[in-house]
């Protein structure tokens, strides 16, 4: 087991460091390479625009933060002056990226959904992105389980503090679970876009949703 072990350690490596995702995001001064998820997503649907709140979910290390930050001044700002908001949030630590206002915490915490609602001034949200994932233990059912759990947190969030013509970008993984997933942004939002960006290792089971334009709920709903 720990040969095998460490083959796969120096496989991933191996695919870690010749993975053009990787390098690109070296160069271009990205935490990860996960910038260029969003950021195709973001190309193909027209999400992220200057002067917009946006709200980050499961944010570190920061890559999607970064990433928002320079399409919401794509020629600059200077400090304190950027034209939009942003609000992270984690439970790990964030190391700052300019402009960025940082929550640490756990999502499913109400003292901490307070304090984000707080940092956020009452003001409507144009768009909230959701790289929040668990911490896999290997047992299938239990991830699925995990993973359907912060996707309906994020999505009550969403629907909750968007505008009318908002949009919600969601981690999901194809697999158990994930049809009801869908349907959940079906019953909630005016349009539906699955997505799996280029950037996502071919191997991987991790997906995106993205629903836009949250329907009003019936009271008592």
């Amino acid at each position: 087991m720990k040969v095998r072990s460490r083959k796969v350690d120096k496989a991933w490596y191996r695919d870690h460091v010749t993975d053009p995702y990787v390098r690109q995001a070296q160069r271009e001064g990205y935490r990860s390479r996960a910038a260029y998820k969003l950021k195709e997503i973001d190309e193909s649907l027209g999400l992220v625009r200057p002067g917009q709140v946006i709200v980050d979910l499961g944010a570190a290390p920061g890559a999607w933060s970064q990433y928002l930050r320079r399409r919401l001044a794509p020629q600059g700002a200077a400090a304190g002056a950027l034209p939009g908001t942003i609000v992270a949030l984690d439970m790990l630590d964030f190391e700052p990226v300019e402009g960025v206002t940082f929550l640490q915490g756990d999502f499913r915490d109400d003292a901490v959904l307070a304090q984000l609602d707080a940092l956020l001034g009452g003001r409507a949200v144009d768009l909230v992105v959701s790289d929040m994932a668990p911490n896999l233990s290997g047992i299938g059912p239990a991830d699925a389980a995990r993973m359907a759990d912060l996707v309906e947190l994020a999505v009550e969030f969403a629907v909750n503090h968007l505008k009318p013509d908002g949009a919600l970008v969601c981690k999901s993984f194809h697999g158990s679970g994930y049809s009801q997933q869908v349907r959940l942004f079906k019953d909630r939002f005016r349009v539906v876009k699955p997505f799996k960006p280029k950037a996502s290792r071919e191997r991987s089971a991790e997906t995106f949703l993205v629903g836009i334009g949250p329907k009003a709920m019936a009271s008592g709903a």
